[in-house]
């Protein structure tokens, strides 16, 4: 399958150069080039599977490979290990760009169509990290060269931004300013389409409940104890009765964390994991304060106490259309992806082994127009929201799983360790590269991103949702 993607990447191109200028033909050039490495880059990152705050392996094989290829290299950033900047070039415009490596609990796969772990009950790639982050470096890389070369000038930065999926590693990162000098910031992030992205991501804020009582037996003398794990189900109960008073965009789920130890002891101490979500951070913080009291309430019912920890939070995303336009306009330049009939067949493999309702439906590789940004966004949250609120955010979506594939499910995993997913992310790479030099080159341009940004944001304040003190990092 790699043999099929350099012939057909080769014929891309002899098209694609007729019709862009000499930098954005150079950036194909580079990452067609270093295609390969890429390509081991990705692989090596699917293979570790690394969670949240500890993707070591990962952010070293990023970092490295950013160290040899002439960027400056800053790691243990933002008191995280696993967080680094690489940086190339001097003065403006300042250029950033955002690479994410964190896998997700329990969905180790192989590259193959059907479900077979690669490590039982190891981590896996369900949202396709390992391409995120390899993609961004291949796309800051190709800038870096031409910078080298004269050919723009400014600076280009690649963030190595670990924990998307449960810590947040970019907020800590915002926290400590290391996005405010940028001028515009773009990511992109697998798919099961190719589009500039127009649409926003809910705001998110993610809660501990705790509760404190005390122990007693359960049998000989209950009227002793205060059960923690009452107020746990009480606060439960009022969350749920709580649904039919939220607006459709809401959004509230959550896990028991600690609900006792043996039914014989009246428990002292239960929590609840819980994470709101709304389309706004105005209404994740309506939520929240409903929460604290309804907690309070469920405490007052069971007789014990309560208490509530903020662990992380994210902003919904801030969408800029005059940045997603300039990107559209190179991902029509560039074209639709080109699948073999082998890869067509594994993606509709997959989609039937899969089951569970799912229709097999092939790869979308075509380039969708551009959308109009809808009021409400689907679902799901991203800590390149923050990112958004400092610096104007450009996202880009690409095909790397089948055609409305589940996310967050070893299918994508699969996907992500073989021809489908490298192809996307070879695309990515040169999509964002392309749009770079754009911004690079037209300082009018730069300023229309800017003030469309300045007039979405309004009068938000950005403020990180963030417990005090540095990241959960275990020692």
């Amino acid at each position: 399958m790699r043999t099929y993607i350099f012939l057909a990447l080769s014929f891309i191109s002899s098209v694609v150069f007729a019709q862009t200028n000499s930098n954005k033909t150079a950036v194909i050039a580079f990452v067609e080039k270093h295609q390969q490495e890429l390509i081991n880059l990705s692989d090596s990152i699917w293979k570790y599977a690394e969670t949240a705050l500890k993707e070591y392996k990962s952010a070293k094989a990023l970092s490295d490979y950013a160290a040899k290829q002439g960027f400056h290299v800053t790691t243990n950033v933002a008191g995280m290990p696993t967080a680094f900047v690489a940086e190339y070039g001097s003065g403006k415009p300042v250029i950033g760009i955002l690479g994410e490596f964190d896998a997700l609990p329990g969905l180790s796969q192989k590259a193959l169509p059907k479900r077979e772990a690669l490590k039982d009950e190891a981590p896996g790639h369900g949202c396709g990290h390992n391409m995120f982050g390899a993609a961004s470096l291949g796309a800051a890389t190709a800038i870096k060269e031409l910078i080298a070369a004269g050919k723009l000038k400014g600076t280009i930065r690649f963030y190595g931004t670990p924990a998307e999926e449960n810590v947040g590693g970019k907020v800590y990162m915002a926290r400590e300013g290391l996005f405010n000098d940028l001028d515009i910031c773009l990511d992109w992030h697998p798919d099961s389409e190719i589009k500039a992205n127009m649409q926003s991501s809910q705001s998110m804020v993610n809660l501990l409940v705790e509760f404190k009582g005390v122990s007693a037996h359960a049998a000989f003398d209950p009227w002793d104890g205060r059960s923690a794990l009452d107020a746990a189900e009480f606060f439960a109960q009022g969350v749920n009765y709580y649904r039919e008073h939220v607006k459709p965009s809401v959004r509230m789920h959550y896990v028991f964390k600690k609900a006792g130890d043996v039914p014989n002891v009246v428990p002292a101490e239960a929590s609840v994991w819980i994470w709101l979500r709304d389309s706004k951070r105005s209404g994740v913080a309506g939520l929240e304060k409903r929460i604290h009291d309804i907690a309070k309430g469920a405490a007052m019912m069971a007789g014990v106490e309560s208490n509530i920890k903020l662990l992380a939070g994210d902003y919904d995303l801030l969408v800029n259309e005059s940045g997603a336009k300039v990107l559209q306009s190179n991902l029509e330049i560039l074209g639709p992806i080109k699948y073999t009939a082998e890869e067509i067949g594994f993606a509709d493999h997959i989609m039937k082994e899969y089951g569970n309702g799912t229709e097999a439906k092939g790869l979308k590789g075509d380039i969708n127009p551009l959308e109009t940004t809808k009021p409400d966004p689907e679902g799901g949250s991203t800590d390149v929201g923050d990112v958004s609120y400092i610096v104007p955010e450009i996202t880009l979506l690409t095909t790397t799983a089948p055609y409305k594939a589940p996310w967050h499910s070893w299918v994508v995993v699969a996907c992500g360790g073989m021809s489908i997913g490298h192809k996307g992310m070879l695309f990515s790479a040169k999509a964002l590269g392309m749009t770079m030099v754009d911004l690079f080159e037209n300082e009018k341009l730069r300023q229309t991103i800017r003030n469309e940004f300045v007039e979405r944001k309004g009068d938000e304040v950005w403020k990180a949702m963030l417990p005090d003190g540095p990241p959960p990092v275990e020692k």
